[in-house]
């Protein structure tokens, strides 16, 4: 897909006319209070919130994950100029994940139109070429296996439903829905649910709610609480953002003390098997608030605000990029600083990875989209007018993943353990309420990739046989997961069921769960 003519000479009559913007704008408005856009405005934001997301991603990209659990510091300087988008694109062009992901769901909706089912968006997703981790592969493997949405992304079937995977595929959801902040959830209700459940599908449902207020206001306080009304206040997301938010009251110069904050009470994993009790955490309540922190702390300052949602760590490319698209969306495409959007032309025209789209192609679909969901919902079209049909907030329902049970000790970390021909069997006691055990399916590298079979026995009784592929993307993340055991003295057996020679099962660890609540840490 490639932009024709009229888009083109029409992307021009928006660098000469979006200064002069047309929208109302302001920090509050009644249920369908009809808000006036320049057509020509909307594309801009459009353009903004797509283009700031690769800017945003890039930035962060050198930084992914290397300091886990820790400010990057000031004095570390982070390269940009106007061959940094290039150069990734063409040596590393994974990096961009948060937007192909996205892409994935705008295409099915291009083809299949905006009701398009949430089952054809999981098989697009499942059936990608592109590597997938976390909440992201587990729906995979589960929809591969037969489990379609909502069941893929349910914590009772994906151990990663807190991570932080569709918060950084949700940006689509709220660019179509420019100040229809429960439209913005309905899309995310529907696609946030093949990966994640309670604060991860928050995330999501988060950042789109802050896309869609960053159309009609410039007051970046506005955009994050109002957002946030949409996420129930029993939740863990939702604390943790309120807080966010009342540490920059409390240190309004500066962003360290409120991240310090943040990481002594909120940095507690309880779910994701790769990161309890580890430095790595790549929840999604903790992630937001580096989202959070830097539009908060950015107030406006581009540079800045992705400068800090990147200093703070963790997924410190992802982070960025949904803040430095929030706020691209809010001041429009012309209005990104130049030494920002230096190199973006170089790399415009490029599809991105595993697509057939590129950010020219994306700007025309996703303002096709947005025109297409305001007409929907209450919103009128002129020949360069746009009326949109405002929508006040409606919180979504409450979802609690792990509810009532905590990860308290690790069993196996530092032995080595498998199932293979050799020992076919591998059995353990524990007491506790529930398990994930860790590991991999392994194969000799001239050997072709095979599906290993591996039996489940509890306390006795056969469970499941487990289905473990060698194929990398379609691997499982964890061989076994059950949260819902009576809490005594179990005794679990895994048998070899169909392993060739040259094949074998890891078993790296056991993560165990009980029912008592340790205290200190907040869940």
């Amino acid at each position: 897909m490639k932009n024709n003519n009229v888009i083109i000479l029409f992307a021009a009559f928006v660098l000469a006319t979006c200064s002069a913007s047309t929208a109302q704008i302001s920090s509050s408005y009644k249920d369908n209070e009809l808000i006036k856009m320049h057509k020509s405005v909307l594309y801009d934001k459009i353009r903004g919130g797509w283009a700031g997301q690769v800017i945003g991603v890039t930035y962060g990209g050198p930084t992914e994950f290397k300091w886990q659990g820790s400010i990057i510091d000031d004095m570390l300087p982070i390269p940009w100029d106007e061959h940094q988008m290039l150069w990734w694109y063409e040596n590393s062009p994974g990096l961009y994940d948060d937007l192909y992901m996205d892409l994935t769901f705008v295409e099915v909706f291009e083809k299949h139109g905006l009701d398009a089912p949430a089952e054809l968006h999981a098989k697009a997703f499942a059936n990608a070429d592109y590597l997938l981790w976390h909440a992201n592969q587990a729906a995979r493997y589960n929809i591969l296996q037969g489990i379609m949405p909502p069941e893929s992304g349910h914590w009772k079937n994906n151990p990663h439903a807190d991570d932080i995977d569709f918060q950084i595929e949700a940006d689509f959801a709220g660019l179509m829905s420019p100040g229809m902040i429960n439209t913005a959830s309905e899309i995310s209700d529907k696609i946030g649910h093949i990966m994640n459940y309670g604060d991860g599908w928050y995330g999501g449902v988060f950042v789109a709610g802050m896309y869609t207020q960053a159309f009609v206001s410039e007051d970046i306080q506005f955009v994050i609480k109002e957002a946030l009304k949409a996420i129930p206040e029993q939740s863990r997301f939702y604390k943790t953002i309120a807080d966010v938010i009342s540490w920059h009251e409390m240190y309004p110069n500066d962003w360290k003390k409120t991240w310090l904050e943040v990481q002594r009470k909120w940095s507690f994993d309880k779910g994701c098997p790769s990161g309890v009790f580890n430095q790595f955490n790549i929840e999604a309540n903790l992630n937001s608030s580096w989202i959070v922190l830097g539009l908060l702390y950015g107030n406006g300052d581009y540079g800045k605000t992705i400068d800090i949602s990147t200093r703070a760590g963790d997924d410190s490319d992802c982070n960025p990029s949904n803040a430095a698209g929030i706020l691209g969306t809010m001041i429009g495409y012309s209005n990104i600083p130049d030494y920002w959007k230096q190199g973006l032309d170089k790399v415009e025209d490029i599809d991105f990875a595993y697509t057939t789209m590129s950010l020219n192609d994306v700007y025309e679909i996703g303002f096709k989209h947005a025109i297409e969901t305001i007409e929907r919902n209450g919103g009128n079209l002129a020949d360069d007018e746009v009326e949109i049909a405002y929508q006040t907030v409606k919180p979504v329902k409450l979802e609690v993943a792990f509810e009532g049970i905590y990860p308290f000790k690790r069993l196996f970390e530092r032995q080595s353990n498998r199932l293979d021909q050799e020992t076919p069997v591998f059995e353990f006691e524990f007491e506790g309420v529930g398990l994930v055990i860790n590991g991999g399916a392994i194969k000799q590298d001239e050997l072709p990739d095979y599906e290993l079979k591996m039996d489940v026995h509890i306390n006795g009784d056969f469970v499941e046989t487990v289905i473990m592929p060698t194929n990398y993307n379609h691997r499982k993340l964890e061989l076994y997961f059950n949260y819902d055991l009576t809490e005594k003295n179990n005794q679990i057996k895994l048998m070899a069921n169909d392993i060739p020679e040259g094949y074998n099962i890891n078993v790296s660890n056991v993560l165990i769960y009980s029912r008592n609540d340790p205290g200190p840490q907040t869940y």
